[in-house]
């Protein structure tokens, strides 16, 4: 097969350029340069702002040029950062100001790596597009392809994966989903890869680490508030701004007393007010359903009220819950009372390791109430 393999110069594009070529395929890596720190004004925050000859982004260039000279590759360069700007960045801002709480990785994953990549992938009469998720997929001749979890449950991607479109996961390849991150880390060692033993990136995708706050200051002006105890109603400090902060929060909001320790469990932005509780087993961060949209399936949708599991969050066990569909809508109700289920974060449904689909959390309730009624009504 013609494959083109997304490099980003990390260990597990690596190791699955590696395996692909070792397989027999017609393999060209290709990197991807989505972010340009300068022209998109980012100054605060960015810990290597002024610091390094060379940007974050060029190191990892030349990082993948080092592993494709190794493997006998060739090695293409792409820019995107355009349509990184527009599709994932500006919409992670336009929901923060909202006041949700977006996640820019699947974001990425939709409108980049699996939209603009895979289109220019295909104009290059590639017939695969690979890249170094720990994810695995099932291809079938006649039917559309299906995702399930990575077989390492510590570092399974499926929740940064879920709105991948279907066209794109039909002509995509995970060749590190089978393996654990220990053995993709040893084969690298074996090959002697200079990436063997680099660091796993973090952060912001293909953006990187950012002191958050100050990162998004660069594009957000402070609006500061009062923050309030939601069940005494007084005020116990001042924020820089209710979008900067998440419900379940703990740090970062310079409070502290007897009372504490305090999480954020509201944010009201027509008052732009921060409501916090103190402890973390309160029941104000406690919902029992929430209303998802914006829903990626994989496959037909469900005719009628499905029992499976869902993620809220990465690295969140699953939880057992009942959806149903309703027009545009996933209904999803809850087994238990679940804390921090957060607007503007993903709902990711499985079956067993089967990745069903998602879609982004756009209200919660609790006892048919939802946030705003529960706090004008007083009810926990």
């Amino acid at each position: 097969m013609k494959i083109l393999v997304g490099l980003s110069g990390g260990v597990d594009s690596a190791v699955a350029a590696y395996i692909l070529k070792g397989q027999g395929h017609d393999v060209t890596c290709a990197f991807m340069r989505n972010w340009d720190a300068y022209a998109n004004n980012d100054i605060l925050g960015n810990p290597t702002q002024g610091l390094d000859d060379i940007c974050p982004q060029e190191e990892d260039y030349l990082d993948a040029k080092k592993v494709a000279d190794k493997l006998g590759l060739p090695l293409l360069r792409v820019d995107f950062v355009k349509e990184y700007w527009d599709d994932v960045f500006s919409v992670f801002l336009e929901e923060t100001k909202k006041g949700r709480t977006p996640n820019p990785d699947i974001l990425c994953n939709r409108h980049i790596k699996f939209n603009a990549f895979f289109k220019y992938a295909k104009s290059l009469g590639f017939d695969w597009v690979a890249t170094g998720h720990y994810a695995r997929v099932l291809h079938h001749k006649d039917k559309d392809a299906i995702m399930l979890k990575g077989l390492d449950a510590n570092k399974d991607q499926t929740y940064f994966l879920v709105q991948v479109p279907q066209d794109a996961l039909n002509h995509t390849l995970f060749p590190v989903g089978e393996l654990t991150k220990a053995e993709v880390r040893k084969i690298a060692l074996e090959l002697d890869l200079s990436v063997a033993q680099k660091k796993d990136s973090t952060g912001i995708c293909f953006i990187g680490e950012r002191h958050f706050r100050e990162f998004l200051h660069n594009y957000i002006p402070k609006t500061p508030g009062k923050i309030v105890d939601i069940d005494t109603e007084k005020i116990v400090g001042e924020h820089h701004g209710v979008m900067f902060y998440t419900l379940g929060q703990r740090k970062g909001m310079g409070i502290g007393g007897v009372e504490g320790p305090w999480f954020v469990v509201h944010k009201d932005l027509d008052s732009n007010t921060l409501y916090v509780a103190a402890k973390e087993d309160n029941d104000w961060l406690k919902t029992d359903e929430c209303r998802v949209s914006r829903i990626n399936w994989f496959g037909p949708l469900p005719t009628e009220e499905l029992s499976c599991n869902a993620k809220f969050r990465y690295r969140q066990k699953d939880h057992p819950v009942t959806i149903r569909f309703e027009s545009n809508l996933v209904i999803v109700q809850y087994a238990y009372p679940i804390a921090s289920v957060t607007p503007g974060q993903e709902a990711v449904f499985y079956l067993g390791d089967v990745c069903l689909g998602g879609g982004v959390i756009e209200e919660t309730f609790k006892n048919g109430l939802s946030m705003s009624e529960r706090l004008s009504r007083g009810k926990l």
